[in-house]
């Protein structure tokens, strides 16, 4: 499903919404404070920073905030902006996904395969 999802979103030019996502999550699971601050400095500039690479639709709050949160490393520096682009990935991005002929040709295959 992730691998079709992602798919979808890059014909629509938007995968960086997922792999911020999914970078997000990985960080949330570093233990070591030295490895977070590095890690953390890397997905702002990749996702996050006015003009980066990957840059995610953010609004200048979010991104402020986040911006402010890199000054005291913690796994919740990007719960603001994390929660942000779920919800555009989940109101706008997955509903297309789901009407997708990608999707469509998934879930037809399914059904023409029964179990033995």
């Amino acid at each position: 499903g992730l691998a079709a999802f992602r798919a979808f979103l890059r014909t629509e030019f938007s995968e960086e919404n997922l792999e911020f996502w999914l970078a997000c999550e990985e960080f949330k699971k570093i233990k070591s404070q030295s490895k977070m601050v590095s890690k953390a400095k890397k997905i702002f500039s990749e996702y996050i920073a006015i003009q980066s690479c990957k840059e995610v639709n953010l609004d200048s709050y979010t991104r402020e905030h986040t911006k402010e949160n890199l000054q005291n490393v913690s796994r919740s520096c990007f719960d603001l902006a994390q929660k942000r682009i779920y919800g555009l990935m989940e109101k706008d991005s997955y509903p297309r996904f789901l009407r997708s002929d990608l999707y469509l040709d998934i879930i037809n295959q399914k059904k023409g395969s029964s179990p033995l």
